[in-house]
């Protein structure tokens, strides 16, 4: 069912630009301050980064696809209303869009598709799991999919042909779920490799939270909620310098994890997000806001020089992020994981990416921690690389902690 008011067909529009490198490099936006009486949490950011052009080359949506309950609750009709004349298709279920999921067609549509279509839904099941490596659990997340193209993302496995932004609508349960998880567990009985002190949960590990304020409030919400929880913290990792962020006051109840990687790696295969060095400028500017502030070394590619180019992005770090971001920054480093239907699908919109990350005379199969069978480098080249890695870190950054290693 088309709910649309004054929506018009996207098909045949020009292809927006790409949100890439050499448009992003050296853009300087400046946060604006948030309306609380726009948020149920008290967090919004009306006005400001997200209705720039820039953010617009992000996410320029012309149609949405809802579940009816996510239409009617208020957060649907707060997304909605900041998107005037797009056009609605009413869905049974947002996991099952034959249009979107399933269809082949889709995949020389990829980038078009995640810039013009969101999804509204319902999250069905609130689950929060143990995790024990980058967080001590996962929460139940606020959105699946993302409008940016990382090649190597593992998000579209379960998707098929489009990975769009799906946004729950239901942010309320969600937030009352995370609480009444916290309140369970009582103090942190000690410290682990995730935090000496909180419970740290992971609420954006299907998406990129930065991205998603930029049409909601959801990431919003749930910053405003951690800052009453003394007993623990949020953390998302981005590659989307979104400065509205700035303006949410986490008051050290957030953690922000920069995912940075050389950046010859990032403009072939970080497709759409912010320049390697805009992420890393942005990190004393986040913890000066109130949040804490680590980086994702991510995912580590093997390929030709590619410790020279690590290093210089070591050497690069060490030069740029003053004293206060070094004493307080912590790193994870993950290698590559890769996925036949994946490598299938980009061969269809990106193929140089797969020069890369295909590499079947190093790489294993392996049953992941959720299931699924994926690709990886084989176990001895990935021990091997991890310790020419960890040099690497003890010459330039000394100063960075590797919290875990995968």
């Amino acid at each position: 069912m088309d709910r649309s008011a004054a929506g018009s067909d996207p098909v045949g529009h020009e292809q927006p630009a790409l949100f890439g490198w050499a448009e992003t490099a050296g853009a300087s936006p400046v946060p604006t301050s948030s309306d609380p009486a726009n948020s149920a949490e008290g967090g919004s950011t009306e006005g400001g980064f997200r209705n720039s052009p820039q953010a617009r080359r992000m996410l320029d949506v012309r149609e949405v696809y809802a579940e009816p309950a996510a239409l009617d609750s208020p957060r649907g009709q707060q997304i909605l209303a900041r998107l005037p004349g797009v056009r609605v298709i009413e869905v049974g279920s947002h996991w099952r869009i034959p249009s979107l999921h399933g269809n082949d067609g889709n995949v020389e549509r990829w980038v078009r598709v995640k810039t013009e279509t969101l999804v509204l839904g319902v999250k069905q099941q609130l689950v929060t799991r143990p995790n024990g490596r980058s967080a001590d659990w996962i929460a139940p997340g606020p959105s699946n999919g993302c409008a940016m193209a990382c090649a190597y993302c593992y998000v579209p496995r379960r998707k098929g042909y489009a990975n769009p932004i799906t946004l729950f609508t239901n942010i309320e349960a969600i937030v009352a779920h995370i609480r009444r998880h916290v309140r369970a567990q009582g103090p942190k009985p000690e410290p682990n490799q995730c935090d000496p002190h909180a419970w740290v949960y992971d609420i954006g590990e299907n998406g990129d939270c930065s991205v998603d304020a930029l049409v909601s409030d959801n990431t919003a919400d749930l910053v405003a909620a951690f800052r009453g929880m003394p007993t623990a913290k949020a953390s998302f990792a981005t590659k989307f310098v979104n400065p509205d962020l700035l303006a949410l006051d986490p008051q050290g109840r957030t953690r922000v994890r920069f995912s940075v990687m050389p950046p010859a790696d990032a403009r072939l295969l970080d497709i759409r997000t912010s320049p390697v060095p805009e992420r890393i400028a942005a990190a004393a500017d986040f913890l000066d806001a109130g949040y804490e502030v680590h980086f994702n070394l991510s995912p580590v590619v093997l390929r030709p020089a590619w410790e020279r180019d690590w290093a210089e992005l070591l050497t690069h770090l060490d030069d740029v992020l003053p004293a206060r971001v070094k004493e307080q920054a912590a790193a994870e480093v993950i290698m590559l994981t890769h996925n036949q239907a994946l490598h299938e699908v980009n061969l269809g919109w990106h193929p140089r990416a797969e020069d890369a990350l295909w590499q079947p005379d190093i790489q294993e199969t392996k049953r992941s921690q959720n299931g699924a069978l994926n690709v990886r480098y084989a176990l001895d080249v990935k021990q091997q690389s991890l310790t020419r890695l960890r040099r690497l870190l003890a010459e330039h950054t000394p100063w960075l902690r590797v919290r875990y290693a995968f």
